[in-house]
């Protein structure tokens, strides 16, 4: 087994969108590793949404990181204690103002295991009708972009969407609908 045991861990940062902990560890050739830096961040959802006619949902928003509108498509947080199937739903409707009749698992991913402690579900959701208007947080602004199976493909070979979660989720979505042809 190739388990690392913790010895100790210390809180450097604790805000609500930045937690980071460092670990005393012994690995298993009881070599000590005395300084291991750990993200703790809550689990994600990503959905591939297709509309009721055929439409990918994508958003498109500032992301500071890298100082750059991306590409992406629809995600967040899920809750304390909230099913992640709810967050999916919940945060499509928040951020595109769509609900769907059908929603699938696809995967679920580590962003960054090495470092970082949280997972990212991965949705198809079919059937796609706009109901309201986005309900957006305040720290958010996103245009909502609808795009056919053909345009997706190309913007997805063409390297036009910048998060790797989201580029996986996209190729697993269009592997499940049979379009990666």
């Amino acid at each position: 087994m190739l388990h690392w045991e913790t010895l100790s861990s210390e809180y450097l940062v604790q805000a609500p969108w930045a937690v980071l902990r460092k670990d005393v560890c012994r690995m298993p050739n009881g070599h000590i590793v005395p300084e291991y830096y750990v993200l703790e961040y809550p689990d994600w959802v990503n959905m591939v949404a297709l509309t009721a006619d055929n439409q990918f949902i994508l958003v498109k928003q500032y992301r500071h990181g890298v100082k750059q509108d991306v590409l992406e498509i629809p995600g967040g947080v899920i809750d304390p204690g909230e099913d992640a199937s709810t967050a999916a739903t919940r945060e499509l409707l928040e951020e595109t103002g769509y609900r769907f009749d059908t929603i699938e698992n696809l995967s679920t991913l580590f962003p960054n295991p090495a470092t970082s402690n949280n997972s990212t579900t991965t949705y198809l959701l079919t059937g796609g009708v706009k109901v309201q208007e986005q309900e957006l947080d305040e720290q958010e602004e996103i245009d909502v972009i609808l795009v056919s199976p053909e345009e997706l493909k190309h913007l997805l070979l063409d390297n036009q969407f910048g998060q790797a979660l989201h580029t996986a989720a996209l190729f697993y979505a269009l592997a499940k609908l049979g379009l990666l042809t």
